[in-house]
């Protein structure tokens, strides 16, 4: 459609020119795929002029209207971190916090696009900071996933209880920031929030657990040093942060809890699986090996007496479970008599 081009160049001169803006009704004047209308896509472009006078020439009925993804103009201006055009929208009557599909609000996608000018600007004039979206986050949870120093701690100087808040599945903010890998974050909800130690989320995750899922050796240092988390503390399935470890394929933090913590290599889950089991089943040949170096018992079997060869062939890891052959692992059976060899030809 000429009129979207023409807002997309930020061609006011052919808009002045060609609109008779008395002849067009702005809200059907939509892009077909996005349902984008002539305001959002001034609003994405940054185009003060244009969206002024678009505002201007009727279009501000279109202030509150969504496109395919549930979008208002002043979220597309958000996601491209325009504050101009966010002053604006707002002159002209935008509401402050209105909902995305998946219940966004302006506020908390500017936490994602670490926009704190932005940020302050909607605090300062209304924006809501204990709404939540569909999964149960705040605007400080997606701050605290993105890691901006600015953003989180402005936050808590407007509320300095906004740390203590969880979301659908049970995490916090610290969860959060601890899985993202943002020491500094964690540093600061550390000194600045009053959480439990090991406290876990809906899966029985701490966490010290995510950090240890995703490799961040530095953020697990500083989780056990000042906040005291349990290296042996349990997921809901009864696993340790070596099995979780060791599952995920972080062979650096494996090692660093065996040799450095002083972690049994055989240690073993609720339902009997060692970190060789975890690694086995997953495919993580790397990690499989240096078990094997640092002493791990290839032969235990878990509680339905499966081993690390078993499962590997049970989950069709050819190259680990040819390792583990090479390593020596038996073919033995399970407690149903069912070999490693009867799941996958090794």
């Amino acid at each position: 459609m000429d009129i979207l081009s023409a807002v997309h160049r930020s061609d006011l001169e052919w808009l002045e020119t060609h609109i008779s803006y008395h002849e067009i009704d702005w809200r059907k004047c939509v892009h077909s795929k996005s349902g984008d209308t002539a305001l959002h896509v001034a609003a994405l472009t940054g185009s003060t002029q244009v969206t002024s006078w678009l505002l201007s020439h009727g279009c501000d009925v279109c202030i509150e209207q969504q496109n395919m993804d549930g979008k208002r103009p002043l979220h597309m201006a958000v996601q491209a971190s325009t504050l101009p055009i966010v002053r604006i929208l707002l002159y002209y009557g935008a509401t402050i916090d209105p909902l995305k599909r998946a219940d966004w609000t302006p506020l908390m996608l500017a936490c994602t696009k670490r926009s704190l000018q932005i940020v302050k600007y909607l605090i300062e004039n209304g924006a809501n900071l204990r709404l939540i979206n569909k999964d149960g986050w705040t605007s400080f949870h997606l701050a605290c996933r993105e890691g901006d120093e600015e953003i989180v701690n402005y936050i808590l100087d407007i509320d300095n209880s906004v740390w203590n808040t969880v979301s659908n599945n049970g995490r916090s903010p610290l969860h959060t920031a601890a899985m993202h890998g943002h020491e500094t974050t964690v540093q600061t909800l550390l000194s600045r929030g009053n959480y439990l130690t090991d406290e876990s989320d809906a899966c029985g995750n701490t966490p010290l657990l995510e950090s240890l899922r995703m490799g961040h050796i530095s953020i697990a240092r500083l989780l056990i040093s000042k906040h005291q988390a349990d290296i042996y503390a349990k997921d809901k399935i009864g696993r340790c942060g070596l099995h979780i470890a060791a599952e995920a394929g972080q062979a650096q933090i494996v090692k660093t809890l065996i040799e450095t913590c002083g972690v049994d290599v055989n240690l073993l889950s609720d339902t009997g699986m060692s970190a060789l089991h975890c690694a086995a089943k997953e495919g993580q040949t790397s990690v499989v090996e240096m078990l094997a170096e640092l002493g791990c018992n290839i032969e235990l079997q878990d509680e339905n007496g499966r081993t690390a060869l078993w499962l590997a062939c049970g989950s069709r890891k050819r190259e680990c479970a040819h390792r583990l052959r090479d390593l020596g692992a038996k073919d033995t059976a399970d407690h149903k008599g069912t070999l490693p060899s009867h799941l996958m030809q090794i």
